[in-house]
């Protein structure tokens, strides 16, 4: 008897934990009239085609609001803000950006407001529509402020399959055969951004001597051009790219490049990400409803599959279509994969792994 009245207890409590205001439509339906007055939307991103061209275009047309959009390095930005902040300007209402500026400069210099209230749409406030248990995701310690979309899978290396046959590279072992010394190319390490993260992920799994085997003794070849490492995968110049981008390579592979996307090496453990963006919500945003129609929208089923389809990423999100995705990306239930996006990891232990990668490498 008390198993049963247990089970109904907590059937109640999630129940309404999930539900709604009764009157979430006429919240709803206020929002969107204060948010056609304000007139629009002023959201920090990448210089992204999808969003210009697809998924803007489409916001407006639905909402009648304009999105200013404003791209560029994620750290740039966020440095301009500062100092607009400093001088009384607060000019920003949606920040979709990386997991580094998010959790080192918007988070710990309070720039921004809980985004998790503002989640009022049922095509998002419903956890039935999310993987997780409990609904929508956030990282940050409070769970209200930074929001996650996706998690996916990360590759560790592409070949080109006619100067390496996959057979040659099951291990991590076979990468630092003298056979591949001076063809493999990678974004710098030393630096930030893709070639630290990967490098950090071969740090932490196989320690600092692997790294030096890697990195030093096989004579890598680095570029910060994404173009240039996609075009010497191509050709053949350097057959193995440890930073190669799957959307980069989706080109490449309808023109009959065989190109390969390794995402298993034995004797390291894959680990998952949530590029390519995170969202949060600016304090003392100048457009405060407009922000919340953007948030409901974005967050929902029709604008993350645009961006999973684009950029081969998987959403956390139960009713987005996955058959296009390679199924080695969608992370496998009970498994527990190393987590880049876990928040003391990307404030402090990612940061102090890469101080160790460039000491070796200086």
């Amino acid at each position: 008897m008390r198993t049963i009245l247990a089970l109904v207890l907590s059937a109640a409590f999630t129940h309404a934990a999930w539900a709604q205001p009764a009157d979430w439509r006429k919240q709803w339906n206020d929002t969107l009239v204060a948010a056609k007055k304000e007139g629009k939307v002023v959201v920090v991103g990448s210089p992204d085609p999808v969003m210009r061209n697809d998924l803007i275009p489409k916001f407006t047309k639905q909402f009648g609001i304009q999105v200013e959009y404003l791209t560029g390095s994620s750290s740039a930005l966020a440095g301009r803000i500062q100092t607009e902040r400093q001088s009384g300007i607060y000019s920003i209402d949606v920040y979709l950006s990386g997991a580094g500026t998010t959790v080192s400069t918007l988070y710990p210099q309070k720039m921004l407001d809980p985004l998790k209230p503002l989640l009022i749409h049922p095509d998002v406030a419903d956890p039935k529509k999310w993987k997780r248990d409990g609904g929508a995701t956030f990282m940050d310690p409070d769970g209200q402020y930074i929001m996650m979309l996706f998690s996916t899978v990360n590759d560790t290396l592409f070949i080109n399959t006619d100067f390496v046959k996959p057979e040659e590279l099951k291990s991590v072992q076979d990468l630092i055969n003298p056979k591949w010394k001076g063809k493999i190319a990678s974004q710098d390490p030393r630096l930030g951004g893709s070639g630290a993260n990967t490098a950090v992920a071969f740090y932490v799994g196989l320690g600092p001597e692997y790294i030096k085997k890697l990195y030093v003794d096989q004579q890598p070849v680095y570029s910060r051009d994404r173009r240039q490492l996609t075009d010497w995968l191509a050709r053949g110049t350097y057959p193995i790219c440890l930073t190669c981008r799957a959307d980069d390579i989706k080109p490449l592979l309808k023109d009959g490049f065989k190109l390969v996307d390794v995402f298993e090496l034995d004797g390291i453990m894959s680990r998952v990400n949530s590029a390519p963006l995170l969202m949060a919500y600016a304090n003392k945003a100048p457009h405060p409803n407009a922000a919340k129609v953007f948030i409901n929208w974005f967050a929902g089923k029709d604008a993350l599959e645009t961006y999973s389809r684009e950029y081969e990423a998987v959403t956390l999100r139960t009713d987005v279509d996955e058959s296009f995705l390679d199924p080695r990306m969608i992370p496998k239930p009970g498994i527990k994969y190393p987590d880049d996006t876990d928040f003391e990891w990307v404030l402090k232990g990612r940061n102090e792994t890469a101080d160790k990668v460039r000491d070796l490498l200086k």
